[in-house]
C-alpha cells in the first residue's frame, strides 16, 4: 500500500513539475508508474535483486 501512496505523489508531483522542468518531471512520472506497477502486482525490485527487506 505504501508503494502506491509513493507511485501516486510521485505522479503527482511530476505533473506539476513537468511544465517548468521537463527532465525532473518525466523521471518523477516514470518512478511513480513503475512504483504503482510494483503496488498492484506485489513485486519489489529489491528483492527481485537479492536485497533482504524488512517485509
Amino acid at each position: 500500500m505504501a508503494r502506491g501512496v509513493i507511485g501516486a505523489l510521485c505522479l503527482i508531483a511530476g505533473i506539476i513539475v513537468a511544465g517548468d522542468y521537463t527532465l525532473w518531471g518525466l523521471i518523477l512520472v516514470v518512478a511513480g508508474l513503475f512504483a504503482i506497477f510494483e503496488s498492484i502486482r506485489g513485486w519489489c525490485l529489491l528483492r527481485a535483486c537479492g536485497i533482504k527487506t524488512k517485509f
